[in-house]
């Protein structure tokens, strides 16, 4: 009785999406302007947070860290699957407890300094199931110390940008376009 072993090698569709959605990295001085324009929308997005906690609202505005992008992306539905035929409150309830209101990710900056590879290597695949676009942040100087001074912290391996109307959101979206072109 000798049991077949099943293939861990994800399907050929998600690889093609991957290198699709994934942009090639971003570093030099397009890394230099992309982070001073992030910095100075996240400064006037801030003057304009309407009193809330600084934190709070760095929460509202980002998934910082590679378990909180991941699980915001595991949350958003599949793109072939946003037609489902599931009420919202269904998706909200599981087993008997609510969770957070669904914030769709507009972008997701990852560092490519990390070590080992093996913690960000799942983003992209699953960012390119979800259509959300993929920015890797390469640097000498330690791309995940400068990511993390968007946010005001030390270090970041993952940022997830969430979908909104703020400053933050136009200038990503501005990133966004250029990189596409």
């Amino acid at each position: 009785m000798s049991k077949k072993r099943m293939s861990l090698k994800p399907a050929k569709s998600l690889r093609d999406a991957e290198e699709v959605q994934t942009s090639d990295y971003i570093a030099g001085d397009v890394l230099d302007d992309l982070l001073s324009k992030l910095v100075r929308s996240v400064e006037v997005a801030k003057a304009s947070r309407g009193g809330l906690p600084e934190k709070i609202w760095m929460k509202k505005q980002f998934a910082i860290g590679v378990n909180d992008v991941t699980r915001v992306l595991e949350r958003m539905p599949p793109a072939a699957a946003t037609n489902s035929t599931h009420s919202s409150t269904e998706a909200q309830t599981v087993s008997g407890r609510r969770r957070a209101p669904l914030v769709p990710l507009q972008a997701v900056l990852i560092a490519a300094d990390c070590n080992p590879k093996s913690l960000t290597k799942h983003i992209p695949t699953l960012a390119s199931t979800r259509q959300v676009p993929v920015l890797c942040i390469k640097d000498n100087k330690g791309g995940s110390v400068r990511l993390g001074h968007v946010v005001n912290i030390r270090t970041a391996l993952a940022i997830g940008v969430k979908a909104g109307d703020s400053v933050v959101n136009k200038t990503i979206d501005e990133v966004l376009e250029c990189s596409k072109q």
